[in-house]
């Protein structure tokens, strides 16, 4: 047979459409031409760049086609966002989403997504209202604050004050705080943006009250705090209390700010891990502006959350910046949800998930890690797994150090090499993501949800089968 013939027999783009197997409403006829298409230029290509000696080799129906098509559509028009399996033991995931949403808010979310809502309207005086209202009054109730002011996400918080108070003034900060996170993020660099002058004080191990009092100047608009929530400093340090560097913002008439970053609201030391400073802690020491996160520690979206003094957040939302950092409803309604569950403690640890993989004792971690080898050993696959002790880290640039007791499963095969196995999974229609450390591959239970377990054995079985 020869090339023309090969090409003759190739199928019409309509005659392709018709075929049953690649109907589907997800699918608009636009796209499907085009797939056909494309599918059809590459087998066209596949007999042209084909030697003579091979065309016998080629063979082409119609259902090879259509699974071409089928694979172009999936290829082109897939989400690029996809869900993960976290299998790495890295509780806010960074790369991975940071925290979970709580499945118990999805209804109260979904209603906000899916529908009108009172987002800027106030239904009691029937007129425009504010954003801003609906999270604060959660918020109030919960922390005992005057005020509070959500936006984007804590970096956007720390702009916003730095820009209010500080534009074209002076802002100290110890030299020890200034500190870089995730994305390239440096306090520096944000102060630059904001028009605020950095005034650095102290070393970087030491700084006491006197370094910010000597550098205080009529051009001193902020004193700042950045808590280093991504890294510590151990040995000979030094670093200044909330209470005393409150008594010196108000003895100069200047406002404080805290940077705390994670939004830690439990104290962490009942889930047996070092002390971490709390929302209610820095609101307690007096502090005027405190920014902290919604996505970290909290267990919420996406959101840079202030609260403080009713004189300050005031002023900031005159701000017109804040425009450009405005929340979305979706995010409010979920930052909202999320907050209520926090009047229950119990029902923050179990329904939270961040929370909830934080508090997981090691009699827990191991009566689940057992009940996924079972769903796996089941199976009777071809590969050798085993339960072991590791450890877990919190990540989110959260906590730097501090790791966890944990249970993983070890997996690994006489057919495919550590990283293969690594691939394999991470590219699976599951996109299970594991950790190799020592040339071994792990996955650890404590970021693994109990509805993955099945799907987890399913994928492996997919392989090994």
């Amino acid at each position: 047979m020869e090339k023309r013939d090969l090409l003759r027999n190739l199928p019409a783009v309509e005659e392709v459409l018709k075929q049953v197997n690649i109907k589907d409403d997800s699918y608009t006829k636009s796209m499907k031409t085009e797939a056909v298409r494309e599918s059809l230029d590459y087998f066209r290509n596949m007999i042209l760049d084909s030697s003579d000696g091979n065309l016998e080799k080629i063979k082409i129906d119609n259902d090879e086609i259509t699974i071409k098509v089928r694979e172009i559509l999936e290829k082109k028009y897939s989400l690029s966002l996809e869900k993960v399996i976290n299998g790495t033991g890295t509780i806010l995931h960074t790369n991975l989403g940071r925290s979970l949403l709580s499945e118990s808010i999805k209804d109260e979310v979904w209603k906000i997504a899916s529908g009108y809502s009172n987002l800027e309207y106030d239904l009691e005086k029937g007129k425009r209202g504010s954003r801003y209202i609906h999270v604060t009054k959660m918020i109030k109730l919960l922390f005992n604050v005057e005020d509070v002011l959500v936006v984007n996400n804590n970096a956007a918080a720390v702009l916003l004050v730095l820009s209010t108070f500080a534009k074209n003034k002076e802002a100290i900060v110890s030299r020890g705080e200034l500190v870089e996170v995730g994305g390239a993020f440096r306090i520096p660099s944000v102060m630059s943006m904001s028009g605020a002058k950095l005034v650095e004080v102290g070393s970087t191990n030491k700084t006491r009250i006197e370094d910010y009092e000597e550098a205080i100047t009529e051009e001193t608009k902020l004193l700042m705090k950045v808590h280093t929530s991504n890294y510590k400093l151990i040995g000979f340090t030094e670093n200044v209390p909330n209470n005393e560097l409150n008594v010196l913002g108000k003895k100069y008439n200047i406002p404080v700010v805290e940077d705390l970053g994670s939004g830690v609201y439990f104290d962490l030391e009942k889930f047996g891990l070092k002390h971490e400073p709390t929302i209610a802690e820095s609101i307690k020491s007096g502090i005027d502006i405190i920014t902290f996160s919604g996505d970290k520690l909290l267990g919420g979206p996406q959101a840079g959350i202030i609260v403080g003094k009713k004189e300050y957040i005031d002023e900031m939302k005159k701000n017109q910046l804040l425009r450009a950092l405005r929340v979305d409803k979706i995010t409010l309604a979920a930052l909202e949800a999320t907050l209520k569950l926090y009047f229950d403690e119990e029902k923050a640890k179990d329904n939270i998930p961040t929370i909830r993989m934080l508090s997981y004792s090691i009699e827990e971690l191991e009566t689940r890690i057992k009940i996924l080898l079972n769903k796996i050993s089941n199976k009777n696959l071809d590969i050798e797994i085993s339960i072991e002790n590791e450890f877990s880290t919190i990540g989110g640039g959260s906590m730097p150090g501090e790791v966890i007791p944990s249970k993983v499963l070890v997996i690994s095969t006489n057919k495919l090499s550590v990283s293969k196995l690594e691939e394999k999974l991470r590219l699976s229609k599951s996109h299970i993501i594991g950790r190799i450390k020592e040339d071994r591959y792990m996955l650890d239970i404590r970021t693994i949800q109990d509805d993955e377990f099945d799907i987890i054995a399913n994928e492996l079985e997919s392989l090994f089968k």
